[in-house]
């Protein structure tokens, strides 16, 4: 047995070009067949997302980051006088959408950085893959593995939200219904939801003297997928019995036609459901396992894609009796957007600079994945 703590001792994000507001958006993701969407106000509405990032150049309107580029320069900004490229041991990098199926997202992360060798490591899945990235780095060095390590997560939805990314698509719908060539709402619905982002942590045994570090007590990850069927899925065609037909199980034809790398959600099962399983089921069972309660926690971090759920995740933890009053969280969604797996890292280190925290005072943070439902809480104590 060793004594060894782990302190998140660093944070830093890296939002790509200018904040886009509301009234930008559709014109910067580009018009789907030259329509405006249907859906954008209503979904936006209910949102309350204001502004958000996109990894896609203002003025030519293409792609100017890859997802890789993004997380690096999240990496990078955790640099300063305590702290050197040079000195990480193991870098552990989650995403939703790589750039590619092979290598790993760590891999391309690591080779943009061009730090030396390195243990690297690429977790995977939607939301919930930016803890697990945590988890990974936060036990290594727990462990005594390693003194030094980087966890980090990105997303850049926006390479597959363009409006040109629909075009056959649409094109076969145009042949086969000409009066309604549109997008199926599950699809048009994530184009006003997901943003572009990244994050990164600096987890330490020790904290860095006069410096805010946060002790991790103990990161808890949770599937229920034993029980669900797929609720956000890309690359893949959901048929009626709720199994998922996979891309490479189709022609290049199918896929065009079908959109099966666009990104989809179960709507009506995302709202009967999330935050029934993520909230109250979960809560209920992480308070027998760690014997948290609500009283103990100063700050809660909530990582939700949509206002919408606000209310709804408060209701649903009471019914866990885990009340914590809505004074007590912190979210930067409004303004920051659904930066997926990337959502909270940007939020801790926001909190981390925002000058509330106090030594002594306990952060919960909450991460619900809809892929096929999961969820992952997490305790902070500042040092």
């Amino acid at each position: 047995m060793n004594d060894f703590s782990a302190y998140i001792t660093g944070s830093s994000q890296f939002l790509p070009n200018d904040p886009v507001d509301n009234d930008t958006m559709e014109a910067r993701l580009g018009y789907v067949n030259g329509r405006p969407s249907r859906a954008r106000k209503l979904v936006l509405r209910n949102n309350g997302i204001r502004t958000r990032y996109y990894a896609i150049d203002p003025v030519t309107g293409r792609p100017n980051y890859t997802n890789a580029q993004l997380c690096a320069r999240a990496v990078a900004g955790l640099v300063d006088d305590h702290h050197a490229l040079e000195n990480i041991e193991c870098l552990v990098a989650a995403t939703s959408l790589p750039d590619q199926l092979m290598p790993g997202h760590a891999s391309m992360v690591h080779g943009d950085l061009g730090c030396p060798p390195c243990e690297v490591a690429s977790t995977a899945g939607v939301c919930v893959s930016g803890m697990a990235a945590l988890k990974y780095a936060y036990l290594n060095v727990l462990s005594g593995s390693c003194n030094t390590a980087v966890a980090a997560a990105s997303e850049a939805a926006s390479r597959v939200m363009r409006g040109e990314c629909f075009e056959p698509e649409i094109a076969h719908k145009v042949e086969q219904l000409e009066h309604k060539p549109e997008l199926a709402f599950e699809k048009d619905f994530l184009r006003w939801m997901l943003s572009d982002g990244a994050g990164a942590l600096l987890v330490q045994r020790q904290p860095v003297p006069g410096r805010t570090a946060l002790k991790i007590h103990w990161l808890d990850i949770y599937s229920y997928a034993n029980e669900m069927s797929a609720c956000m899925y890309a690359g893949a065609r959901k048929e009626a019995d709720g199994h998922l037909t996979g891309w490479a199980e189709v022609n290049g034809d199918t896929r065009d036609r079908e959109g099966f790398l666009s990104v989809k959600q179960d709507v009506k099962q995302l709202n009967e459901h999330i935050t029934e399983y993520t909230a109250t089921r979960a809560l209920t069972w992480l308070q027998q396992r760690r014997g948290l309660r609500p009283g103990e926690v100063e700050h809660f971090l909530p990582h939700f894609s949509s206002h919408y759920f606000r209310d709804r995740l408060h209701e649903s933890m009471k019914r866990a009796d885990f009340d914590i009053p809505q004074e007590r969280w912190f979210t930067n969604l409004s303004e920051k957007g659904n930066t997926g797996s990337a959502s909270i890292y940007i939020m801790l280190d926001d909190l981390l600079r925002s000058g509330r925290l106090r030594a002594g005072e306990k952060i919960l943070c909450y991460v619900p994945e809809s892929g096929r439902f999961s969820v992952a809480y997490m305790l902070l104590e500042v040092a």
